[in-house]
C-alpha cells in the first residue's frame, strides 16, 4: 500500500489553523515524544479518555505507548497536533491509524485536548488525516466510536463520513469514507506533492 518511504515520513509536518487563527503543527510522532504524549493522555478529562479508548484508562500502558511512538506499517502511524505555548511545543491533539492491507483501508481514532475542543482543531486534523492516508495509498478510512460520543459523531458527519452498524458491538457506531484519490487530486498541497513525487519515482524505477 505505502508509496512513500517511512524514513521520509518521520519528520513530515504540516501547519494548520484553528478557527481562531492558532498555528497548529501536525507531524508524525517520534520516540522522543513518549513522555509528552503520556502526559497529554493523563491531562485529558476522564470522559475524553473514555471516548478515545472506548473504556476507562488513566494512561497508556508502556507497551501501548511504545507502539504509539513508532511510525511504521507494522505498528501503525501516530500523528500529534502541537501548538507553541510560551516557547514550548505542547501537544493539543493526536490521531492514530492502522493499516489494513487486505482491503487498502486505514482504521483511525483521535482525541483533542479538552481546552482545545470546539475551535476547529479536530476538523483540521481530520482533513489532514485523509490527505496522509490517501498519499499512503489508502482507499477507505474508517473509525469506531461510542454511540454516546456526540462530539466525534458530529465531527465525522461534518467531514462527510457515512455511518453504519458496528459488526461486533452494539455500543459502537462505525463511520467510514471512501478516499481512493489520484495523487494529483489530494486536497492538501504538501501531501499532493509528496504523493506525486513518490509516483514519479516509482514510474522511473519501473
Amino acid at each position: 500500500m505505502s508509496r512513500l518511504r517511512f524514513d521520509d515520513l518521520r519528520q513530515y509536518s504540516d501547519v494548520l489553523r484553528s478557527r481562531r487563527g492558532d498555528a497548529v503543527t501536525v507531524r508524525f510522532v517520534e520516540p522522543r515524544d513518549a513522555e509528552e504524549l503520556q502526559n497529554y493522555f493523563r491531562s485529558l478529562s476522564s470522559r475524553s479518555r473514555y471516548n478515545r479508548f472506548l473504556g476507562a484508562m488513566s494512561e497508556l500502558p508502556q507497551g501501548v505507548l511504545d507502539h504509539f511512538t513508532h511510525v511504521n506499517e507494522r505498528d501503525g502511524f501516530t500523528v500529534i497536533a502541537t501548538v507553541d505555548v510560551d516557547g514550548f511545543e505542547t501537544i493539543v491533539g493526536e490521531a492514530r491509524y492502522i493499516v489494513h492491507l487486505a482491503d487498502n483501508s486505514f482504521e483511525f481514532g483521535l482525541s483533542i485536548e479538552d481546552r482545545w475542543q470546539g475551535v476547529g482543531v479536530g476538523a483540521a486534523l481530520m482533513k489532514n488525516l485523509e490527505c496522509r492516508a490517501a498519499a499512503l495509498g489508502a482507499e477507505r478510512l474508517f473509525g469506531d466510536t461510542l454511540r454516546s460520543n456526540a462530539g466525534m459523531i458530529a465531527l465525522a458527519r461534518k467531514s462527510g463520513f457515512a455511518f453504519g452498524q458496528h459488526p461486533d458491538d452494539w455500543k459502537l457506531v462505525r463511520f467510514e469514507k471512501e478516499i481512493a484519490t489520484e495523487p494529483k487530486d489530494i486536497p492538501c498541497a504538501s501531501w499532493r506533492i509528496a504523493a506525486q513525487n513518490a509516483a514519479l519515482t516509482t514510474a522511473v524505477a519501473n
